[in-house]
This record gives structure tokens, sequence and C-alpha cells, in this order.
């Protein structure tokens, strides 16, 4: 039996909590075992909102599940509207209380509550968080959504944005100004920030405005059927997107006003001589497929970068990651285990990672600089600036998330260059003592360590191949010290000289 142990994706059911926490007017009672109630810490605390989530839970016991845990769900049912008096309530299990059976939303119906009971069938085995988010958004959309009349003027839905989404809250701010700027008007953005009489009003746009595919392609494609209201394709993340988004929602609107990137920074950099720093600067992608599908175009085409392996942890966007990859020459990585990322990133040795959290901590373990691209993010992710990554705006923060480490890094490898320069050394004191020659009582009191121990039968390095390996880059010294190891290890040296080194890299070279 294999022990599943979620990384990237929680189960479903917190899919669903984060739509209805991103919504207003809306309750989620949750059937759920005492311990599965974790909802508080993740929204307080990673995404810091100032109230806690619309979610009520049964919390049985163990001592429960021999007597009549439907009864239990029925009366905390009935206590979430008594207590909270929503517009709607949806209903559903956790992955835990699936288990046992108790069908919420047949429980929930028979209640005849004066509000939309809304049941959700999330499959806890077998499907993960983003499904569970697109699902339950998909079935609130289904049960509320009616036709409309639409008025004269031109207007939009924007699609897809839920709590402890990347940058969703900056997002929308910057795609309904952009929209604006269009002349197109905002009808509902949905589901944050929306009540269930906001989705009821989805009707009366013209079309949508699709965000975040993950969260909001089955309502875009329900209304599209329904309610004969098309949806953008494009995601306008980079700057060659937001013009391409531009342009799609021209055509689906209509719209002729023109757009000035008044803001836009990012482009100074490509025309400049400084970006030939960063040409062929080798990036490794991971995320949820529509940030790195994004991201790619944005790295390859934008920054000069060279994409040397992407892939994705959700399934369901498995085929355009693959299609992108083929294009770009790779294969696709698709997997929800965070060791393979780690093995492949280490294999490839890339100068920068575009990942999510996950692939920073493994960036710090390998001293490879990594930017965060997409969820999942912790709480450094949310911050209190304005900090899109849509948009003119978001693609100045791209530049700056992305170039920064790197340029950094060169600063980093200076350092270490010059750490054994007669003036920069460590012991030759601050540079703005002036004429001041240092002495011994000024040099720093360095506690004497244990010399680190090689693994049994690694050849030693010696204290010269030691010195000249830290003048290597940063970014490929890890490569270097691994190659070098393999080369003396091959030809069964014990220690690695300064000549070993330069054999090494000789070799490597050809």
């Amino acid at each position: 039996m294999k022990l599943t142990v979620w990384t990237y994706e929680g189960p479903p059911h917190v899919g669903a909590m984060r739509v209805a926490t991103g919504m207003k007017g809306l309750h989620y009672v949750l059937h759920a075992p005492q311990g599965d109630t974790y909802a508080d810490l993740l929204f307080t605390m990673i995404e810091r909102r100032d109230h806690r989530p619309p979610v009520t839970y049964t919390t049985f016991q163990a001592r429960d599940l021999g007597a009549d845990t439907a009864s239990i769900f029925k009366v905390a049912c009935q206590e979430a509207y008594d207590r909270f008096k929503p517009e709607a309530i949806i209903v559903g299990a956790s992955c835990t209380a699936e288990l046992i059976q108790d069908d919420p939303g047949g429980l929930a119906e028979t209640m005849g509550l004066p509000v939309p009971v809304i049941p959700l069938e999330l499959p806890s085995y077998q499907r993960k968080e983003n499904f569970g988010a697109d699902e339950t958004f998909f079935q609130i959309v289904r049960h509320l959504a009616r036709p409309l009349a639409r008025s004269e003027r031109v207007s939009c839905n924007i699609l897809g944005p839920t709590a402890l989404g990347f940058r969703h809250r900056d997002d929308i701010q910057e795609i309904t100004n952009l929209l604006f700027e269009l002349g197109i008007e905002v009808n509902v953005t949905a589901p944050m920030g929306a009540t269930p009489s906001d989705i009821a009003r989805l009707g009366e746009a013209h079309f949508n405005v699709l965000l975040y595919p993950e969260t909001g392609e089955a309502a875009a494609r329900w209304c599209e059927r329904n309610l004969d209201q098309p949806y953008t394709k494009v995601i306008p993340i980079g700057v060659g997107a937001t013009r391409d988004f531009i342009e799609e929602v021209r055509q689906l609107s209509g719209a002729t006003a023109p757009i000035e990137a008044r803001g836009l920074r990012q482009t100074w950099w490509s025309r400049s001589v400084d970006s030939t720093y960063l040409t062929g600067k080798r990036v490794f992608l991971f995320g949820d497929g529509s940030h790195v599908l994004a991201a790619a175009r944005v790295a390859r085409d934008e920054m000069g970068f060279e994409v040397a392996g992407l892939g994705c942890y959700n399934r369901e966007m498995a085929r355009p990651v693959r299609a992108l990859a083929r294009d770009y020459g790779l294969e696709a990585l698709i997997t929800d285990d965070y060791l393979e990322v780690e093995r492949a990133i280490e294999a490839l040795q890339p100068e920068m990672i575009l990942g999510t959290q996950m692939e920073r901590h493994i960036g710090k373990r390998l001293g490879i600089p990594c930017a965060v691209i997409s969820a999942p993010v912790h709480v450094q992710d949310f911050p209190a600036r304005y900090s899109p990554q849509m948009g003119f705006e978001g693609a100045n923060v791209l530049f700056d998330t992305w170039v920064h480490p790197l340029v950094m890094g060169l600063e980093e490898h200076l350092l270490h260059m010059f750490r054994e320069d007669f003036e920069f050394n460590d012991a030759a004191g601050p540079s703005h003592h002036g004429g001041h020659v240092p002495t011994a009582a000024d040099a720093p009191r360095r506690v004497p360590t244990e010399p680190k121990q090689a693994p049994l039968g690694a050849p030693v390095w010696l204290d010269r191949a030691e010195l000249e390996l830290k003048k290597i880059p940063f970014f490929v010294r890890g490569k270097a010290r691994r190659n070098t190891e393999r080369f003396a290890e091959e030809r069964g040296l014990a220690e690695i000289s300064l000549d070993t080194l330069y054999e090494a890299k000789a070799h490597f070279a050809r």
C-alpha cells in the first residue's frame, strides 16, 4: 500500500474552502472528524486575513462512529444557518469523513433550509485541491446563474480568483484597470469578492475573462454553453501575452480604445547592454500548469533565458505543458513528488529556478537562486504592497523578481572572488577606517571548528584546490565540484589537487 503525502496540492475540500473563503454570504458546512479543522491556520496565518473562514465543521470523534453521525451533520448544518444567515450553503465531506458515506448533500436537502444548498461531490482519493476549487465554483455557478438581459454597454465577468491564490488580489486590480481603459465594465468578479446574488447576475455580461483555468475553467465552459458567453484563452502574464490578451478582448468586445503601457519598464532592460549578462542563463520552471506556460514564454522571449527544463504538478494541465515542452525540445516533468523535482534540478544544474515554495527550499539546499511564480506559496508571497503578476505592471514585477536574484548573485560571486585579496579579506578591517592598520586585536575571533570529513571512500580536496573551487561562480560551483569528484573517482585518485581540478575542467570542456 502506497502512503500518499500531500505536497503541492491539498485534498479537494481545501479547494472548496478557497472558494468559500474568497466569497461573501456563502457558508461551507464540512463533515469532518476532529483534527481536520485547519482552515483558520491556512487563511489567517498564510494569507493574513482579518476574519476567519466561513466554514462550520461537524468535528465528530471516534466514539461517535458507533452512533448516528448523520444527525451530527444535520445539527451542524442547522446551527450554521441560524448563526450566520448565509445566502447559500455548500456542503461536503473531508477525505476522512468520506469513508463513512453519510452523503452530506442528500442529508442537507431533506432539511428544508430556506436558502440554496449546493452539494459537493469531491473524490478525495482520486482528485486534489485545484480540482476541488474548480468543481466547487462550477457547482455554485450551475445552481445559481441563469440567462439574463444585457445592456448595450459591453461588460464582462472575471472568473477564477480564489482565496490563497498566488497574487490573485493584485491581478484582479491590474486586469480590471486594463479593461476599464478599453471601455469595458466588469460585471462580476468571482468567486473572490462575490456573493451568491452576484453569481446569479453572471448572465448580464457579454463575455468572461478567465484568469485562472485551474480554478475557473469548468465554470467558464458552462457559461459558454448555457449563457452564450465566450471566454478568453490568453493568460496575460508578460508583455507579449498582455498584448495578445488585449487583442483577444477587442475581438470579443469590439473595443477600439488605445492602450498605452505608460508604466512598463521591463522592456527597457531588453534594450540595454546590461541584458547581455542574462542572455542564455539556464532556468528550470515548475509549478501549476498555467503559470509555467506563461513563465516559459516570458523567460525565453522577454528575458533571453534558456529554458533547460519545465513541468507541472497538476495533471489536469499535463497535455498543454507536454506540448510546450516538445516545442522547446524538452520532455516535461509531470509529478507531484517534490523529491523527483529536486532530482531533476540537481541533474540539470540550472542557474535559476522559477517555481513554488517547494522549489525555493530545493534552491536553498542546492545553492541555486529561486523566484516563486506559482502556488503553493507561503506568507512572504502575500505581500502588503501592490505586486501583481498580470498585465504591464505584472511584467515589471516579474522583471524585478527574476532578474534581481541573478544580479545579486553576481555580487555574491565577486565577494567570494576577492575574499582572499590582501585588501578585502576578512582580517583587513573595514575600509572606512582609512589609514588605520589592523592589528591582531582587530581581527575577528574565530571559533575553531572540526574539519569537514569527506564521505567514506570519497576523494579528499586539498586546500589549494578548495580555494580555487571558491573562485568558480556560485551557480555552477556545485556542478564543478561533482564533476571533479567523479573525474577523480573514475581514475582512482584519493586526493583532489589543483592539477586534478584543472584536468577535470579540461576533460568536461571537450
